[in-house]
């Protein structure tokens, strides 16, 4: 190649140059990739125990486009999420609201226990009615039901159609329906709903498939449809919203039958929450979740294999652990997925305080590599600040991805809004090991007792003592809008980061991690600083 200014190459005599087109046969001579493998990174013999900012995924090729890529991921042996993010079980982050608009998005909410079991199962109600395909235990009136009792069967609930039939239940002769616009205006609450109610239906017979009726729904114009057999009775009922929501939220999370949303809660392992988890699972409960900071214990064991005899068709995530030893004893005990972390958490304090725990990157790859042998799931659960460290914490291993405080200052968290001192919209926010939460009297309905009742005090073996000892803190996050705008953002940022790598799915991602073709890189503290913003001023939008 002719020089253009007539400078010699810089890199020696041009006989000493390859020709360009032989670049990539050349790169077959190198003994292995560029950067690190995943056992070389997570060698704590030589490098210590990583958290997410100790490393980088070096990138890959891309060939295809981020719209291509697929977020499909397991959150138990038998239930997989559209998108790999889950909300935790905290008093401050997920009610049935998160819960709700988490398994919308394509992800799930875990609801907390740091409340009555009546509560709980009133929010996990909540959740599965929120969207079905067939209702199948619809809120039934009689004719004798007045218009007050209308209302707060509305206030409970958060939807007003329910079928009328002759003895106020399922299964009974339909003779009416009552929506919204039939007691709107009306005053006298006394007034019984069989003056007020739409006696003109449209019904389809037992036995019409899903689609056939939602096309009969569709062209009635009708918020209601309900299902009779050949004797006026009635069997189920389809809604106009759950069509409307289906069109609106396509990676909903949802049972396959039924089309109501997934939902988990949270319990502890006490001999009461047995009593607790039977009215969850009354409720209609999919997924439960053991609440430990320490998950390697007789308690929890115990109630591990007591769910899988009782409950069969019950899934069961059991935690927290972080070493291989503590996920073995729950695997031999039956669990279908595993929460992976300890101490890792914006508002935990307990490796500070119990000196106990381990570096989030070293715990999800440690456990997840062995769990997978035996084809139990992990979420990474603790140490998410940013889309970084949720893609990280996937290519070590981890299946889904739970967070607290990055969804704590979202508009759905149970969390007080207020403004801070420097004058930014916060909300309230806190560790379950807090004082503030093992002291919140609300799961002993007020008793004098209450402290064994309490979830925080559960989860870190607190019940009987005498003095509190804190690994958590409260405190406030900035507010992050509504999750439906913020999960979005999420998803987006993990498929651009996939694509960065060349992985079209989790999974490839997980088998190159596996075989060495998705490399690491170290990072020391001066190129941490540099991969940060180094300006004198500037604004930190996170999307639009």
């Amino acid at each position: 190649m002719p020089h253009t200014n007539g400078v010699k190459s810089h890199f020696g005599p041009a006989s000493d140059i390859l020709h360009h087109s032989k670049a990539l046969e050349v790169l077959k001579q190198y003994e292995e990739r560029d950067g690190l493998d995943i056992e070389s990174l997570l060698d704590s013999k030589k490098h210590g125990g990583l958290t997410y900012n100790d490393f980088l995924v070096l990138p890959g090729y891309i060939g295809f486009a981020a719209s291509e890529v697929v977020l499909d991921s397991p959150v138990t042996k038998r239930i997989s999420l559209k998108t790999p993010f889950v909300s935790s079980p905290m008093d401050t982050v997920t009610e049935h609201e998160m819960a709700t608009h988490m398994a919308l998005q394509g992800g799930l909410g875990v609801i907390h226990h740091n409340c009555s079991a009546d509560a709980q199962a009133e929010m996990v109600q909540k959740v599965k009615r929120f969207e079905n395909g067939f209702i199948l235990d619809p809120v039934v009136l009689s004719r004798n039901t007045t218009v007050g009792e209308v209302k707060a069967l509305k206030e409970k609930w958060g939807f007003g159609g329910f079928p009328v039939t002759e003895n106020g239940r399922l299964g009974s002769k339909l003779v009416g329906i009552v929506t919204n616009r039939d007691i709107q205006f009306e005053d006298e609450d006394s007034q019984l709903v069989s003056s007020v109610m739409v006696t003109d239906l449209v019904t389809a017979a037992a036995g019409t498939t899903l689609l056939e009726a939602n096309k009969i729904l569709a062209k009635s114009k009708k918020g209601k449809l309900p299902i009779i057999d050949t004797e006026g009775n009635l069997v189920s009922m389809i809604s106009r919203s759950d069509l409307t929501k289906n069109l609106h939220f396509p990676l909903a999370s949802k049972l396959p039958d039924s089309k109501q949303l997934i939902c988990a809660a949270a319990i502890g392992t006490r001999p009461e929450d047995k009593i607790r988890l039977q009215k969850l699972v009354d409720a209609g409960l999919d997924i439960v979740i053991l609440d430990s900071s320490q998950g390697n214990s007789m308690y929890q064991i115990e109630m591990i294999k007591y769910i899988k005899e009782k409950y069969p068709d019950l899934d069961v995530i059991g935690g927290n652990v972080v070493t291989r030893e503590q996920a073995a004893s729950l695997i031999a005990a039956g669990v279908d997925g595993l929460r992976i972390g300890m101490g890792s958490g914006s508002a935990c304090i307990t490796q500070e305080v119990m000196a106990v725990g381990r570096p989030q990157a070293a715990a999800v790859y440690n456990v997840s590599s062995f769990a997978a042998k035996f084809g139990v799931p992990c979420m990474a659960d603790g140490g998410i600040q940013n889309v970084g460290h949720i893609v990280k914490g996937l290519a070590l291993g981890a299946t889904t991805i739970m967070m607290g405080g990055l969804l704590a200052g979202t508009t759905e968290s149970p969390g007080t809004s207020f403004v801070s001192r420097e004058g930014k919209l916060v909300k309230a926010y806190r560790g379950m090991g807090s004082i503030d939460a093992m002291q919140d009297k609300k799961a002993g309905a007020g008793a004098k007792d209450s402290q064994k009742s309490n979830a925080g005090t559960a989860r870190y073996f607190s019940e009987g003592d005498s003095v509190l000892v804190a690994q958590g803190v409260s405190g406030a996050v900035a507010h992050r809008g509504s999750v439906t705008k913020f999960v979005p953002y999420l998803s987006a940022g993990l498929k651009h980061s996939l694509q960065d790598c060349g992985q079209k799915s989790l999974a490839e991602l997980h088998e190159s991690v596996a075989n060495g073709t998705t490399r690491f890189e170290l990072r020391t503290a001066s190129a941490q600083l540099e991969g940060g913003v180094n300006m004198e001023s500037y604004e930190k939008k996170l999307y639009a």
